[in-house]
């Protein structure tokens, strides 16, 4: 494998093609690495399979979507013989009927939903029914948080400790950002003095329960607590981006690991076994303002397309039957890994932390503690893609960025995780060797 990996001369050709067609060479930004990205042509249960001939240990598993692992057989018959009744009809099905009410007996706060196509449309739906239902156009979200690519969602913090959110990207109107707050994830404090000096005017706040778009970050004891009550009193709508953690941190995702009712939820990756699918949903109140019956739009000629629905479906059902066996296994294994990294660091003298729950986890090269954005930046990122080019040199993909995640599947067998430690054993000495000769 090690020798493969640096041969990698059908994907070299490929992105020179790319790069021609594709801005960057990739359709998506987390996608490209340097030197350039392998092209993979198949993949199955833990790994995939390069077009240069490489197998590789996946724990990016799509960006956590695959918890079933790829090519997951149920799921893929299940599609097959959907394949044979059509793809679209642009019409109401039985299937989107039995999903939906799937997902609503699955997550608690769910009382009704509408399906939709990806995370960036259910967090952005989620906001404009938030501000219909309340009549408010202030939101909140928190720094280091994604909630999608979307104007409202795609901005910074200034330079205070509570700021309105300047735009992230060319082409977004400052005008667009000037409702969005943008607040410290885990500083209570801080979150409560914006409430009472502006709560009467906040629609809503969005947060992703447990971050996993900045590397992995974890709510601090009571903070979602904390924010559930805060919300409640200022009536300000509590949505829950449980785009990551659904289905992942438990079958009913974080509002069922820390006991909490959102009041909207969004939906996404897992959701769709493997297919492009999302939600948004709450109670029935709100929901009911949605259109037909309400007056806030959202509408899309592939939502609850028969073939995502029934992949979907086909999902759920394997997570719900066998919840009691896959969860167990899945924290196991990633405690395993998590044990494996602090000892590894510790043993060549790296400064690392590792940050993990349930088939969650990540390292970051830091001697301090990481629980909001601004700890996560201080991460050494030399020595993370170091220590990601030693991993994929022994047979080993993870997300290449410090301030992804990493996520286990159901496919991830015993020997899998020992050739991860051995890979991490490899990867962590070469990164204390780096560092000595700095």
């Amino acid at each position: 494998m090690v020798e493969s990996a640096l041969s990698r001369a059908r994907s070299y050709e490929l992105f020179e093609r790319a790069k021609k067609v594709l801005p960057g060479g990739v359709n998506s930004p987390v996608r490209a690495f340097e030197p350039y990205p392998f092209f993979v042509n198949r993949a199955k249960g833990s790994r995939i399979y390069s077009l240069d001939g490489d197998s590789f240990i996946d724990y990016c598993m799509a960006y956590g979507s695959l918890i079933l692992g790829h090519s997951f057989e149920e799921v893929l018959n299940s599609v097959r013989e959907q394949l044979a009744k059509g793809t679209l009809y642009g019409t109401p099905t039985a299937l989107e009927v039995n999903f939906s009410e799937m997902i609503s007996n699955l997550v608690p706060c769910m009382e009704m939903l509408r399906l939709v196509n990806s995370g960036t449309e259910a967090t952005m739906h989620a906001i404009r029914l938030a501000r219909g239902f309340t009549g408010r156009k202030k939101i909140i979200k928190f720094e280091g948080c994604f909630h999608g690519s979307h104007d409202y969602v795609l901005v910074k913090a200034g330079s205070g400790a509570t700021s309105f959110g300047t735009p992230d990207s060319l082409g977004i109107p400052e005008e667009s950002t000037l409702n969005t707050i943008v607040l410290p994830y885990n500083n209570f404090q801080v979150l409560e003095e914006v409430i009472r000096r502006e709560g009467h005017d906040i629609a809503a706040l969005i947060i992703e329960p447990v971050i996993g778009n900045a590397g992995l970050i974890l709510p601090k004891d009571k903070y979602l607590n904390q924010i559930r009550k805060l919300t409640k009193d200022y009536g300000i709508i509590l949505i829950f981006d449980e785009i990551i953690t659904g289905f992942r941190l438990a079958l009913g995702g974080a509002q069922e690991y820390y006991n909490i009712k959102p009041d909207i939820t969004t939906l996404g990756k897992i959701l769709g076994g493997g297919f492009p699918i999302a939600a948004f949903g709450g109670g029935r109140e709100i929901m009911q303002y949605l259109s037909p019956s309400g007056k806030v739009y959202q509408a899309g000629t592939f939502s609850g397309n028969p073939i995502s629905v029934t992949a979907g479906y086909s999902a759920l059902q394997t997570l719900s039957k066998k919840q009691g066996k896959i969860y167990p296994k899945l924290e196991k294994n990633c405690e395993e890994l998590k044990k494996a990294l602090v000892d590894l660091a510790s043993d060549y003298h790296v400064e690392a932390q590792v940050n993990k729950i349930a088939s969650m986890f990540q390292i970051f090269f830091s001697p301090h503690s990481v629980i909001d954005y601004t700890s996560a930046k201080l991460s050494d990122t030399h020595k993370f893609h170091a220590y990601f080019q030693e991993l994929l040199k022994h047979g080993v993909f993870i997300p290449p960025s410090q301030f992804e995640t990493c996520f286990l599947s159901i496919a991830h067998s015993e020997e899998d995780l020992e050739k991860t430690i051995n890979a991490f054993d490899s990867a962590l000495h070469g990164v204390s060797i780096k560092s000595r000769s700095v």
